[in-house]
């Protein structure tokens, strides 16, 4: 069984989008094997402004029907009181105004770019999905991240080797409130480091601090940007930190 074969039993389908490497491929497969496939963008200040860039860019590559939902997570309040399970509000949260929707477009199936390397028992979200009835086609097969980025690079997807990228609110500590400053603070620092070339990184606060997470490939890039860096990131934080131990793909 293939992920082609989903496709021919499951032919009308809406996607939960958000121009990452796994579900820019679940769409490149849906659209290559016939189905139709509508994707979903939740637009949120969760999002920096590259995600939303990159999903329109690619659905535009794809000719893909692309759907861009606006959301207001900061409304919740389960959300921005930043609960350890503040991902299960927030998934819920998106994945229902996704349902709804798509429902209202005719689309009875939900599916997302969940995939076989993604460890789901210590997740709160995935909790959310599966309330919600959504599908993880790349699960069900057993296709991992290496995988999907191979087929990707195959398939002429400039998404193949887009580094992991959780929300912005995973750069703010459990039990902190979630402010649209603390978002926009962070969205900006971030921005700032992919312009010195950091591409898999992290800006996290810590008691006001900006405590940087980056790989030991990037560590000689930081020493000869450390004055700028501090120039930079001390207009958001009152200190910049670096962490030493260096991060990996599989974290948030």
């Amino acid at each position: 069984m293939t992920l082609n074969d989903f496709f021919i039993d499951n032919s009308s389908v809406a996607l939960g989008f958000s121009g990452g490497v796994d579900s820019s491929y679940l769409l490149y497969a849906a659209i290559k094997s016939g189905a139709k496939v509508r994707a979903y963008y939740v637009k949120s200040a969760f999002q920096p402004k590259f995600e939303l860039d990159d999903a329109q860019r690619l659905a535009e590559e794809l000719g893909a029907d692309l759907i861009v939902l606006p959301v207001d997570v900061l409304s919740e309040k389960n959300i921005v009181e930043n609960p350890a399970d503040r991902c299960y509000y927030c998934k819920r949260k998106i994945f229902s105004t996704i349902a709804a929707a798509a429902k209202a477009d005719g689309f009875s199936l939900l599916i997302d770019g969940t995939n076989a390397s993604d460890e789901v028992d210590d997740r709160p979200g995935m909790r959310a999905l599966g309330e919600l009835s959504v599908r993880s086609p790349l699960r069900e097969y057993g296709l991992t991240k290496t995988a999907i980025r191979e087929l990707s690079h195959e398939a002429g997807l400039f998404t193949w080797n887009k580094p992991a990228y959780a929300c912005l609110a995973t750069r703010i500590p459990a039990g902190d409130t979630i402010t649209a400053d603390k978002l926009s603070g962070t969205e900006r620092a971030e921005n700032y480091m992919f312009s010195l070339g950091f591409t898999d990184f992290r800006v996290r606060m810590f008691h006001g601090a900006a405590k940087l997470q980056i790989t030991s490939s990037d560590l000689g890039l930081f020493l000869k940007e450390r004055r700028s860096i501090l120039h930079e990131l001390k207009k958001y934080y009152s200190d910049v930190l670096i962490d030493l131990e260096a991060r990996d793909e599989s974290e948030n």
